[in-house]
């Protein structure tokens, strides 16, 4: 049986990684306890909570952590008309926090997911192994057959292109989860005692030309590099769909970051993933993007970006032009997710006018 470290079992590291350079993002609906767990590994770093739902409700954050809290209030000043492209009642609502973060790399994870442990029994320190994701280069562009090739105890295997070998600067690092794998509803039900006990010590670049499913949960990337077109879309309250944010976000980032010659890792760090939601409930909220993703995936698998789209800017505003033309077809929710797409981009160079500078091809 899997089980969570305890705090006592987590320790800090002597230097905290990039300690000014970092936001941890977390969505939630309550007061904050799992963060006690997390002390030693968060505590160094600035949090960025965005609370979803009543914004009237008071969430507490335990003391000695270095916070700021959004509700849809904030959001409504911040952003005005434009808070129309975040979601509510949907931890989508996160992507708000990557857009007024003002540092250069972004951890997000959810509330209920605690600090697992390896195989020894020692505690993991997620962010920490997230971050040496990030700083180590990725390659996509050929298959390195013992995985990351810039691990301790790694390297390339005989074979590999002495022209590829210095790799390309990694956008994304996309943890995964002990004990409550992350399944579909339809997964869920036929599979409701299924757990995941299996830990492996694994860190692998996804393929250009190769989709991902995304997690949200435990993920963690380069602000500067991708973070325009982190936007988990327009979910929950009022959609017709839920529980696709972070797929789309994946999808739209892969196709993005394979245009640009970016990186994208999977596989360390593990988290324990504590609760398993309603299946009956995700149903209801997935059932649509069910069948729309078997049109969803093909589009993306085909879209080219034009060579002028040089920045991740210009390739969203792109891309968003492609899923009006070409995903309309499959539901008129796809006009309104293109036009949120447009309204996304504009708030963010509102609030990061320098990344507006770069859109427009011109150095800040």
């Amino acid at each position: 049986m899997v089980e969570p470290a305890t705090a006592t079992q987590a320790f800090a590291p002597a230097v905290p990684l990039l300690k000014d350079e970092l936001d941890i993002v977390i969505p939630t609906i309550r007061n904050l306890d799992f963060l006690e767990m997390w002390r030693p590994f968060f505590e160094p770093y600035h949090l960025i909570i965005v609370q979803d739902g009543d914004p009237s409700k008071t969430i507490k954050v335990p003391a000695g952590f270095d916070y700021e809290l959004y509700n849809r209030n904030d959001i409504n000043r911040i952003l005005g008309p434009k808070a129309s492209c975040i979601s509510f009642k949907d931890s989508a609502c996160r992507c708000f926090g990557y857009m007024v973060s003002k540092k250069k790399y972004i951890f997000t994870i959810d509330d209920d997911c605690f600090v697992a442990k390896d195989p020894s029994g020692k505690a993991i320190n997620a962010l920490e192994q997230h971050i040496k994701n990030l700083l180590s280069p990725s390659t996509p562009f050929f298959f390195n057959t013992l995985y990351d090739p810039f691990r301790k105890g790694a390297d390339f295997v005989r074979g590999y292109p002495f022209s590829l070998r210095e790799g390309v600067p990694t956008a994304i690092s996309h943890g995964l989860w002990l004990n409550i794998p992350d399944y579909d509803a339809p997964t869920q039900l036929v599979k409701p005692l299924e757990r995941n006990t299996r830990h492996v010590d694994a860190v692998l670049t996804i393929p250009k030309g190769t989709l991902f499913p995304m997690c949200g949960m435990n993920l963690a990337f380069d602000r500067e590099l991708i973070g325009p077109a982190m936007y988990f879309g327009l979910m929950g309250d009022g959609q017709p769909i839920g529980r696709y944010d972070d797929m789309w976000a994946g999808w739209c980032t892969k196709v993005i970051c394979d245009h640009l010659g970016l990186g994208v890792k999977t596989g360390l760090p593990y988290i324990y993933h504590s609760k398993a939601s309603n299946p009956f409930v995700n149903l209801r909220k997935e059932y649509k993007g069910i069948f729309w993703q078997e049109e969803i995936i093909p589009f993306f698998q085909q879209a080219v970006l034009p060579k002028d789209c040089t920045t991740v800017q210009k390739c969203y505003i792109e891309l968003a032009k492609q899923v009006k033309e070409k995903l309309s077809k499959v539901d008129p929710y796809f006009d309104k997710l293109a036009e949120a797409m447009v309204t996304w981009i504009e708030a963010w160079d509102e609030l990061n006018p320098t990344g507006a500078s770069l859109r427009n091809g011109k150095a800040a």
